[in-house]
């Protein structure tokens, strides 16, 4: 297994792995995103996000994506957006260690935080977070406003 930074030619595969991520968690059709998409937002001139890729004899079976926010209590964190590993290399080890080097990319760059959302119905990754130290906040709720919301919202203004 060797992880690295990832590159434009591996966003092929990055879009395949967030693809596969959309149809584990019951979304199959959510992802809207192309493969320019991820070149332009992860290494154009305003570089929006940031991944790490895992590969296993030449072929991407993981990733970790993430990209920097501030909070007004700690400063700099790192948001973890997408874990995802390959359904037959789960259990590996893979993403355990995909995990690992978001929090030295977070000891790296001297954040407070790193921060994610995980689904309360995947125990797996639930128990995993837990047994490694993490605090899951039952008492945040996570708010989204959607495409269709937005425009709502401000038709009505």
């Amino acid at each position: 297994m060797n992880i690295r930074k990832g590159n434009p030619e591996d966003m092929k595969s990055v879009l395949g792995l967030i693809q596969e991520l959309a149809i584990f968690e019951k979304e199959p059709d959510a992802v809207v995103i192309t493969e320019e998409d991820l070149i332009r937002d992860g290494f154009g001139e305003k570089q929006l996000f940031h991944v790490f890729v895992a590969e296993v004899e030449e072929e991407i079976v993981g990733i970790a994506l993430y990209y920097y926010r501030y909070s007004t209590w700690k400063g700099k964190t790192i948001h973890l957006e997408d874990l995802i590993v390959k359904e037959k290399m789960r259990g590996t080890g893979l993403g355990s260690a995909l995990y690992a080097e978001i929090m030295k990319q977070g000891k790296r760059d001297n954040v407070r935080r790193i921060e994610w959302n995980v689904l309360d119905w995947n125990t797996p990754a639930v128990n995993f977070y837990k047994s490694s130290g993490a605090r899951i906040l039952e008492d945040w709720q996570v708010v989204q406003m959607d495409e269709a919301g937005i425009n709502s919202f401000l038709e009505k203004l």
